[in-house]
């Protein structure tokens, strides 16, 4: 499986709970490392630099992560939110978060792990406290446990994005389709 962050889902803190893959399945973690953790925050927006994580900040992320997952699926499927979960990212939220400067160049977020992952978290409370809750869905692909913001017309998409999961649904019901075909030609 690719290791490389992927930021379908139409909000950081959607995003992050997606970096933990396959859920149901495989579980492929992409958080894997300190040096992989600014990786991701940096490649997601949420800053422009971090300054280096350590193990413990991949534990925390780690479990922030997890909660903001359980508070997005409650709320899609009209749950109440675990009080734990709730916690973890409420007192995530609390702490300072990032914070965007103006220089010669333009704007710059420069931050600490803890402060980046208050950023994440604040993303969460918005996410689940606004108006694009009714646009939350779950990718069709069976393998695939990303959540993401439905903003298509007719809020009709179906996978959390097309080169990454729709090609390989389309693609494996296709082959389904020529098999049966072959079949019942074969059987006549």
């Amino acid at each position: 499986m690719n290791v490389d962050h992927a930021f379908f889902c139409g909000n950081p803190a959607l995003d992050f709970a997606a970096t933990l893959r396959a859920r149901r399945t495989l579980r492929f973690e992409t958080l894997v490392s300190p040096d992989r953790l600014d990786a991701w925050y940096v490649e997601s927006g949420v800053v422009d630099a971090v300054s280096p994580s350590r193990e413990a900040d991949v534990e925390q992320a780690v479990a922030v992560r997890e909660a903001v997952y359980d508070l997005i699926t409650a709320r899609r499927l009209g749950e109440a939110y675990d009080e734990e979960a709730l916690a973890v990212v409420n007192g995530t939220a609390r702490k300072p978060s990032a914070t965007p400067q103006l220089t010669t160049t333009g704007r710059w977020t420069d931050a600490t792990p803890e402060e980046a992952l208050a950023t994440v978290a604040r993303h969460a409370v918005e996410v689940l406290g606004g108006p694009d809750v009714p646009l939350l869905k779950e990718c069709g692909n069976p393998e695939c446990t990303r959540v993401y913001i439905d903003r298509s017309r007719g809020v009709r998409r179906q996978w959390c994005g097309m080169e990454s999961c729709g090609n390989k649904v389309k693609a494996a019901a296709y082959r389904a389709r020529k098999k049966q075909a072959r079949t019942t030609a074969a059987a006549r």
